[in-house]
C-alpha cells in the first residue's frame, strides 16, 4: 500500500477530529502524522521517582547524560539522538509556537540544570542511536492527574515505543499499571524495563507477578530484568560476562526486534492502526453517546417551553371558572351581610327612640330628637357603606390571587370614595299640645259630673244639689280628668313620634340599602370586567407564547432530524474510514477490534 493511501486516511481523520469538535484528537493526529513520516523512532522512557529510569538511559547510551541520585529527580525531558560528535544543547522556548531556541552546552553539564524545567537535546556516536532511534528521558510520573498536567499524554501520542521503568523491590503500582493502560492507546509498542536487580533478590518473583498483573490488565508487555549499576560497571571494566549479567543484551535486543523492526517503516500498520483507531473509538464514542441521548426522547427548550404555556393555559381556563364564581360568591354574602349590618344598626337606633320616648314629652324634645336620629343614621350609613368598599377591596385581592402572573392593583375607579348618606328630615309628627282652654273644657267636662252625681247623692239627706260636696267632688273629679287627659294626650304624641321615627327609620333603610345593593353590584360588575379583561389578555399572550414555542418545537424537530441524520452519516462514514484502515494495516485483532467499538 502507497504512502498516500494511509496519509489520506490519517487526513480524513484529521478532518472528522476538527468537523466534531476535538482539537485535541487533530492535534494528536497531526503529531503522528508528522512522526509516520519522520525516519527517528522516539522511544520514551518513563517511571517513577528512585525507578532507576534516568540511569537506565546512562547505562544505554553508556554515558552520563541524565542526572541521578536519591535526590535529584527530572525536571524536564532530555533528549539523546545520534551525533558524530558528543554535543549539547538546552533548547529554550519563548512562549510561542515557533521553534525553539538552541543554546549550545557542554555534554558534561547536560545533568546540571540546576532543577530548571528546560529540556536538554544531547547527541553521541552510539551505534545503537545511529539506526534513527531517539531515546527520551521524562519527567518522573505520579498520578494521572500530575500526568495530564505535565502533559505527559501528548508525549505519549508521539512516541513509537515506551520503555517504562520500575524497581524490582517491588511489584508494578497502581500509578504504573495506570500509566500502561494509558500508553496503550497512544503507543503499541511497550516494554517493562525491570531495574535494580542487582539490590533485589528476588527480582524474579516480583517479575512474575509484574507478568500477571499485566496478563490482568490486559496489557502486553514484555518485561526485561536489568541492572544499570552492573552495565555501567561492565563497560567501565570491558567485562563480557557481567554485562551478560547485567540484562541490557536483552534489553538492546528487544529495542531492535520491538522498536527498530516493528516500527521502522513510516507506514507501520501497527502503529497506524492503533494510533487512528484509537481516535476513531474516541469520535464514535462521542457521536454515539450524542445519539443515544437524543434516542432517549431527551426533548428540546422549546418542546419543554410548548408544554409548559400549554399547561399554564389549562390551569388559566380552571383558574377562570374559580375566580368568577368566587366573585359570585363573595358578593352575594358581602350584599346579605350588609343588609344585615344596616338593619342591625337601625333596630338599635329604633329601640333607643322607643326607650327615649317613654321618658320624655316628644312635643319638648323632637328637636333636639331630630337632630340626634339623623347623626345616628348618617354615622350607621357612613360604616356600612365603609365596610362595603374596604370588603368590596378584599373580595378584589382574593381573586387576583388567581393570577399570579399579573398582581397588579385593582384600578381605584371601580370603588366609589363617598356616598350621600344623609338620612334626610323625619315627617314632623301630629304633637297636640293640652292649651288652657282644652284643660278648662276638660276640668268642667270632668267636674260636672262629680258635681252631678255627689249633688243628688246629697239631695237626699237634704242638701241643695249645688253644695260644698259636691262642689269639692266636681273640683276633684275635674283635676283627675284634667290629669288623665295629659297623660293620654302625652301617650298619643310619644306614639306618633315613635310611629314617625320609625317610618323615617324604614325610609331611610329602604333608600340606603337599595343604593348599597347598587354599589356592591357595580363594584361586582367593574371587577368581573377588569379581570375577564385581564384573563384575556393573559391568555392572547399566552396563545401567541404557545404559538411561538409551537413554531420553535417544530424548528428544532427539524434541526434535531437533521442533526440526527449528519450523526448517522459521521458514524458511516468512521466506519467506513475504520474499514479503511484494516485494509491497510490488515486484520486487528479481536481486542483491538473491541476497542474501537466498531464493528468490521
Amino acid at each position: 500500500m502507497t504512502a498516500a493511501t494511509w496519509l489520506e486516511v490519517l487526513d480524513e481523520t484529521i478532518g472528522a477530529s476538527v468537523v466534531h469538535h476535538r482539537p485535541d484528537l487533530a492535534e494528536r493526529l497531526r503529531a503522528k502524522r508528522a512522526q509516520l513520516l519522520d525516519p527517528q523512532l522516539r522511544v520514551l522512557v518513563v517511571g517513577e521517582a528512585n525507578q532507576g529510569k534516568s540511569q537506565l538511559v546512562n547505562a544505554l547510551v553508556g554515558a552520563p547524560v541524565c542526572a541521578v541520585g536519591d535526590d535529584v529527580t527530572t525536571v524536564a525531558p532530555t533528549i539523546i539522538r545520534y551525533a558524530e560528535k558528543p554535543v549539547a544543547a538546552r533548547l529554550l522556548h519563548d512562549g510561542t509556537e515557533a521553534a525553539p531556541r538552541r543554546v549550545p552546552i557542554l555534554v558534561e553539564d547536560a545533568t546540571g540544570v540546576g532543577g530548571e524545567p528546560v529540556t536538554t537535546e544531547v547527541g553521541l556516536p552510539r551505534q545503537l542511536l545511529a539506526a534513527g532511534l531517539v531515546l527520551i528521558d521524562t519527567p518522573a510520573v505520579g498520578s494521572l492527574h500530575q500526568l495530564r498536567a505535565q502533559n505527559t499524554f501528548a508525549a505519549l501520542s508521539g512516541a513509537d515505543a515506551v520503555v517504562l521503568a520500575s524497581d524490582a523491590t517491588r511489584e508494578l503500582s497502581r500509578t504504573e499499571l495506570e500509566l500502561l493502560a494509558q500508553v496503550r492507546r497512544f503507543c503499541p509498542t511497550i516494554l517493562v524495563a525491570l531495574t535494580k536487580i542487582d539490590l533485589a533478590p528476588r527480582w524474579r518473583h516480583v517479575a512474575d507477578r509484574n507478568r500477571d498483573q499485566l496478563v490482568r490488565a490486559g496489557i502486553q508487555a514484555p518485561i526485561v530484568p536489568v541492572s544499570s549499576m552492573l552495565r555501567l560497571r561492565a563497560a567501565q571494566h570491558e567485562d563480557t560476562e557481567l554485562n551478560t549479567e547485567s540484562g541490557f543484551p536483552d534489553l538492546l535486543e528487544r529495542l531492535r526486534t520491538d522498536v527498530l523492526a516493528v516500527a521502522s517503516a513510516p507506514t507501520s500498520r501497527h502503529n497506524f492502526a492503533t494510533t487512528t483507531g484509537t481516535a476513531i473509538a474516541e469520535l464514535v464514542g462521542q457521536l454515539s453517546k450524542e445519539l443515544a441521548v437524543r434516542a432517549d426522547g431527551q426533548e428540546s427548550p422549546a418542546v419543554a417551553e410548548l408544554r409548559d404555556v400549554q399547561q399554564r393555559m389549562a390551569d388559566l381556563r380552571r383558574r377562570s371558572t374559580r375566580w368568577q364564581t368566587l366573585l359570585g360568591d363573595e358578593m352575594a354574602d358581602l350584599m346579605a351581610d350588609l343588609e344585615y349590618d344596616l338593619r342591625d344598626r337601625t333596630r338599635k337606633i329604633l329601640r333607643a327612640v322607643d326607650k327615649a320616648f317613654d321618658e320624655s314629652d316628644p312635643a319638648k324634645t323632637w328637636d333636639t330628637f331630630e337632630q340626634w336620629l339623623g347623626e345616628n343614621l348618617t354615622e350607621a350609613a357612613e360604616t356600612n357603606f365603609t365596610w362595603l368598599v374596604e370588603r368590596s377591596w378584599w373580595v378584589a385581592d382574593r381573586v387576583a390571587e388567581f393570577f399570579p402572573e399579573r398582581r397588579e392593583m385593582v384600578p381605584e375607579s371601580i370603588f366609589p370614595e363617598t356616598r350621600d348618606t344623609d338620612p334626610g328630615d323625619a315627617d314632623v309628627p301630629k304633637l297636640d299640645k293640652f292649651k288652657p282652654g282644652q284643660w278648662i273644657f276638660t276640668g268642667l267636662r270632668g267636674s260636672y259630673g262629680g258635681v252631678l252625681m255627689f249633688g243628688l247623692i246629697t239631695s237626699l239627706a237634704g242638701l241643695p244639689l249645688l253644695n260644698p260636696i259636691s262642689i269639692g267632688a266636681g273640683l276633684a273629679l275635674g283635676g283627675k280628668t284634667i290629669g288623665e287627659e295629659g297623660e293620654s294626650r302625652l301617650k298619643r304624641r310619644q306614639a306618633a313620634a315613635k310611629a314617625a321615627a320609625q317610618r323615617h327609620v324604614d325610609d331611610f333603610f329602604l333608600r340606603f340599602s337599595k343604593d348599597c345593593k347598587d354599589a356592591a353590584r357595580r363594584i361586582q360588575r367593574g371587577l368581573r370586567d377588569h379581570f375577564t379583561e385581564l384573563a384575556e389578555e393573559i391568555h392572547q399572550n399566552l396563545a401567541d407564547a404557545a404559538a411561538a414555542a409551537q413554531r420553535a418545537a417544530q424548528r428544532d424537530a427539524a434541526r434535531r432530524d437533521r442533526r440526527d441524520q449528519e450523526l448517522r452519516q459521521a458514524l458511516a462514514k468512521l466506519t467506513a474510514l475504520h474499514g479503511q484502515i484494516q485494509s491497510i494495516a490488515g486484520a486487528l485483532p479481536a481486542a483491538s477490534r473491541n476497542s474501537l467499538g466498531i464493528s468490521a
